[in-house]
């Protein structure tokens, strides 16, 4: 019988950083948009807060530990972090995943997803100007790249594949050549002495085949859908929308038909499911809302994911969520004051109910 993993992308921007404090002032967090959320409409759920683990920093190792362990406990197979490299070696919010692989806690499973995308204050109610401009030099910044996450693809910790480490590319059609990149990553593999590499894009069209550009599949969320969508886009028309201006107000049920793909497509797909989306507390006036998320039907969408990968027949069978901690997009699994841990209890609910 084969086995389903799911994997939760993990935000590590919940500790203070130099750019931050520069741009939105000393001491910011994701917290701090968090816990400033307003209600914009009647019955707007805001703000949002933690219960379980609290507001937590993540330079506390117990706290890293502590998420961890509630993530085993409710079935969640591994964290997938985002990992942020802007070229000619310029990272940010690297001090958490580092301090994971230098002291080997927690002992839980992990893999990368590279945040390619330039950072606009847009995304946090200002002005759409950029803060760190994604580049991309050339292919001796993929080497230097590679180099820099070579103790992670070392880790006895990272997740595999059909023996193959897996690595997503949030937006791997803005890389000026993504089989070039994938290419130099192969033979850098081969080089040092590890496995092979199991690349998986985020963004994409359903038209376009991953094999094409050096990838071995794709994941699609509603929210990369949505995010790229300007009304009166297909998918926004097929959506029930309360309010007919910013912010976008859609009906959770619905958009949950959007989560999973479930025609036979020619490449690897492996689907991705949301618990919820209400970016107000990052967007403001600028943000896309679903409303009416309940535990219940989070669990219904996740097993039409489960179903899609059941016809696999894949020895292991990969779900991503997104995600195990985006407060600020409203989309977490850790516990809340309003649902607690259920929405981690749906996860092992139905997992158990599929074994």
């Amino acid at each position: 019988m084969s086995s389903i993993k799911p994997i939760a992308f993990y935000l590590p921007q919940y500790y203070p950083i130099p750019e931050n404090d520069l741009w939105w002032g000393k001491g910011f967090t994701e917290w701090t948009n968090v816990t400033k959320a307003k209600p914009l409409f009647k019955n707007h759920e805001q703000p949002n807060l933690p219960s379980d683990l609290g507001f937590y920093d993540l330079r506390v190792p117990e706290a890293r530990i502590a998420q961890a362990q509630l993530a085993k406990e409710h079935g969640i197979a591994a964290f997938c972090y985002w990992h942020y490299w802007f070229g000619n070696g310029k990272r940010i919010l690297e001090r958490p995943f580092k301090e994971v692989l230098d002291s080997k806690e927690p002992d839980f499973p992990f893999c990368l997803a590279w945040a390619n995308e330039s950072w606009s204050g847009i995304w946090h109610g200002a002005s759409d100007n950029i803060l760190i401009e994604q580049t991309y030099p050339g292919i001796e910044d993929f080497e230097n790249h590679f180099y820099e996450m070579l103790p992670a693809f070392k880790d006895e910790r990272y997740i595999t594949l059909d023996d193959k480490l897996i690595f997503l590319v949030y937006r791997p059609y803005s890389l000026p050549d993504p089989k070039k990149f994938t290419e130099t990553w192969k033979e850098l593999a081969k080089q040092n002495g590890i496995k092979d590499f199991y690349f998986i894009g985020v963004n994409y069209n359903l038209k376009d085949n991953p094999t094409e550009i050096g990838f071995n599949g794709f994941t699609l969320s509603f929210e990369s859908k949505m995010r790229n969508a300007k009304p009166p886009s297909r998918a926004r028309k097929k959506l029930s929308t309360f309010l007919n201006k910013p912010p976008y107000v859609y009906n959770y049920a619905e958009a949950a038909n959007f989560f999973v793909v479930e025609e036979d497509l020619p490449f690897t797909y492996f689907p991705c499911v949301i618990p919820n989306w209400d970016n107000s507390p990052r967007s403001k006036l600028n943000a896309t809302i679903l409303k009416g998320s309940t535990p219940q039907l989070f669990g219904k969408a996740l097993d039409k994911a489960i179903n899609v990968v059941k016809k696999s027949q894949k020895e292991e069978s990969i779900i991503f969520i997104k995600s195990w901690n985006e407060w600020a997009e409203g989309n977490y699994l850790e516990p809340d004051q309003k649902w607690g841990k259920m929405y981690l209890d749906e996860v092992k609910k139905r997992l158990d109910k599929w074994l």
